[in-house]
């Protein structure tokens, strides 16, 4: 195997020991993840003995779904086979139950896919016991190197993680409007007959205004022109291409009325600038959706920061029917949760910590726990808690803190 490496972006992936690990336990592993966020590469690099097909293609598709079992059969001999964007063809998890049952070798298929609409499901229908599901997302903050750390935090939101933008030299503003019209053709449509592509696209904009927002259906529906139900069905969608994740509520009481929606996050800033129109860094400076796209960042690369190493964190936001809240709350591992507050100031101020204070009163959590990030530079622990800046949270990360 080769080393812990995608050489086609130079960086690190933090997955690949994992991913490498899993093909000597389960005969299927399918990588899950946005489009464009290196699973082929990653694959391809990590098993590069491996055949490999992409369904993408018109005439391997066609076979695969004309005669899958007759596809399968010419898979019997070798290290493995990695096949590309499986939900292409989502019958063949039906076939390859007995084809695995029949000869179970750890490590014989490598399914990756760009969306998980219905492909849970069949993945738990199919192959339970006999499938490892991972997830790479768009690079995260600790897999970068030095040349591709971004200091200027601006610059670093409008720019996002994906990486043809962050290792293969191409512009935000040119790369993302291309690969945000490429999801709406292909992905949605593949996922959902919608006949309106333009007021799919008003709905994918008016959720990054929302970002980092109690989820309002009713209002999103109201304000894109459709129903409700609709805009459930679609925000599904999203959620399934990899483009939002929803943010539950902390669900103990601590005496206290609760807000039960989720918020809504994007995986990535870049696309959220992307569809808000923001062709510069520089339009963020005084931007109002600045503090959230902040707040996002820092979420999302907690999340990848466990997505990578092969586990899943359920994180939450607390907020009670008198407005407090809380940004996220990231289990301990000890059957509690560490506070986490989020501020973009540059500043740091002790007022940060009246949140996290009022929390730990009502949880009874020890104030050590307690984590503000913001986006100065220092990196501070105080008695009400840790401090991290921007400029230290990259190497934080790598820290394994969480």
């Amino acid at each position: 195997m080769s080393q812990d490496l995608d050489p086609a972006d130079g960086f690190p992936r933090r997955l690949a020991k994992t991913f490498q690990e899993a093909t000597k336990q389960m005969p299927c592993i399918v990588l899950q993840g946005p489009r464009q966020s290196g699973k082929t590469t990653l694959a391809r690099s990590a098993f590069p003995d491996y055949r490999y097909e992409s369904l993408e293609n018109p005439a391997v598709r066609r076979f695969a779904t004309d005669d899958p079992q007759a596809f399968l059969s010419q898979f019997t001999s070798g290290p493995g086979v990695i096949l590309d964007e499986i939900q292409r063809v989502p019958q063949l998890f039906s076939w390859l139950q007995g084809v695995v049952d029949d000869d179970p070798r750890p490590g014989r298929f490598i399914l990756t896919a760009s969306e998980n609409y219905l492909l849970n499901q069949q993945v738990g229908q199919s192959l339970a016991g006999r499938v490892r599901l991972l997830r790479l997302m768009p690079f995260g903050l600790d897999e970068l190197p030095d040349s591709a750390w971004e200091p200027d935090l601006d610059r670093a939101l409008w720019r996002g993680m994906f990486p043809r933008v962050v290792a293969g030299g191409v512009s935000p503003s040119d790369w993302l409007p291309d690969y945000i019209e490429t999801y709406l053709e292909r992905d949605v449509r593949t996922l959902r007959n919608i006949g309106d592509l333009a007021t799919f696209h008003r709905f994918l904009s008016l959720c990054a205004s929302r970002t980092g927002q109690i989820l309002n259906m009713q209002s999103l529906a109201s304000d894109c022109g459709i129903t409700g139900p609709t805009a459930k069905a679609w925000l599904s969608i999203l959620e399934a291409g990899f483009a939002i994740y929803l943010l539950k509520p902390y669900h103990v009481n601590y005496g206290k009325r609760l807000v039960k929606s989720p918020k809504l996050y994007f995986w990535d800033t870049g696309l959220v600038c992307s569809l808000l129109g923001l062709r510069t860094p520089e339009a963020l400076v005084s931007n109002s959706v600045r503090g959230a796209l902040f707040e996002n960042l820092v979420i999302s690369e907690i999340q990848k920061t466990s997505l990578h190493a092969g586990r899943t964190l359920d994180l939450y936001y607390w907020r009670d029917s008198q407005g407090h809240e809380l940004d996220l709350l990231v289990p301990d591992g000890a059957g509690g949760h560490r506070a986490v507050e989020i501020k973009s100031g540059t500043t740091f101020q002790t007022s940060w910590f009246e949140g996290l204070e009022r929390w730990n009163a009502l949880s009874g959590t020890n104030p050590a726990t307690n984590l503000v990030v913001y986006g100065g530079d220092g990196h501070q622990h105080r008695s009400k808690g840790e401090v991290v800046g921007w400029g230290g949270l990259r190497n934080w990360l790598k820290s394994g803190p969480l």
